[in-house]
């Protein structure tokens, strides 16, 4: 009997040393992808402080004598020409990003309702194809897309590129808030329409709060999908108070090549609104992903 249980200790420590291994080897991993994703930022935020000799020094400084938010105060100055241009772009990206996320919420949240629970020929069929759009290369509509855009005279205007963002966004957007509703027991809404209520209003005070955080991860994508898009925005825009961000900190690098402490400085100052987006409201997003794996 005593060996029978000593036998049975061993095996649990071996199973706890195995287990405890892999839990190490991911902790290590973690740790791996952590420093490879923030590293750059990290360099990017120390060159942006340093200034215009120290950034060309060889070998780098990992830390300057000297920082200085001197390309911060040149890029948010509205007095001098970059800092008006630095400005200018940001708000046409954050006007162009706002207007795909609302445009793609209104849109996306009645389609995926009605994909999940209403019934009608064609269903299936027309939910695959949403994604068609997807499954293909973004230069291959670029042709496409600009000769439409100039027929109907968009060429050079901000609407020609949220039009275009809504194409790639809308389908991810309503595959991930259908997945939401089929979570969602009918028999809520039976009850409110019991209750008095029509289907909109229980769709309005039932589903709806229930499907916020899918909401919000849609807006999130939506939104992180149009800030750093470049493709589209360097093809449809060439007149320089039209540029978004990606296009034209591209063109900083060109005009200002040996000013990298402001090149990087303008790169943070870029990532900055989509990482405090997406930190505050991630766990939404990871509902969001994982939320159609399990049904309720």
């Amino acid at each position: 009997m005593s060996t029978i249980a000593e036998t049975a200790h061993k095996g649990q420590a071996r199973r706890r040393v195995r287990i405890d291994g892999w839990r190490w080897g991911g902790r290590i991993f973690l740790l791996f992808m952590l420093l490879y994703t923030a590293l750059p930022m990290i360099w990017m935020l120390i060159t942006s402080i340093k200034s215009g000799f120290a950034a060309m020094q060889f070998p780098p400084q990992w830390w300057p004598d000297q920082p200085t938010l001197a390309s911060y105060q040149k890029l948010l100055d509205p007095q001098n020409s970059v800092g008006q241009d630095f400005l200018r772009f940001f708000w046409n990206s954050l006007f162009v990003s706002m207007a795909t996320t609302i445009l793609s919420v209104i849109v996306a949240v009645p389609a995926a309702y009605a994909f999940s629970r209403f019934t009608f020929p064609g269903r299936n069929f027309l939910f695959f194809a949403v994604l068609l759009r997807n499954m293909f290369p973004a230069v291959i509509f670029l042709v496409p897309l600009f000769i439409l855009m100039r027929a109907i005279g968009l060429v050079n205007t901000h609407g020609s590129l949220i039009l275009t963002y809504l194409t790639f966004g809308l389908p991810l957007a309503i595959w991930l808030l259908k997945g939401f509703y089929d979570n969602i027991p009918v028999q809520l809404e039976q009850a409110a329409r019991i209750d008095g209520a029509t289907r909109f209003q229980a769709f309005v005070l039932i589903v709806m709060p229930l499907s916020a955080p899918g909401i919000i991860a849609t807006a999130i994508y939506s939104f992180i999908g149009a800030w750093n898009e470049y493709i589209y925005a360097y093809t449809f825009l060439s007149k320089n108070e039209q540029l978004t961000l990606p296009v034209g900190i591209q063109r900083f690098f060109s005009e200002n090549t040996t000013d990298f402490p402001g090149l990087m400085a303008a790169s943070f100052m870029m990532s900055v609104p989509v990482v405090v987006l997406f930190l505050v409201l991630q766990r939404y997003f990871v509902r969001a992903l994982t939320e159609g794996a399990v049904k309720h």
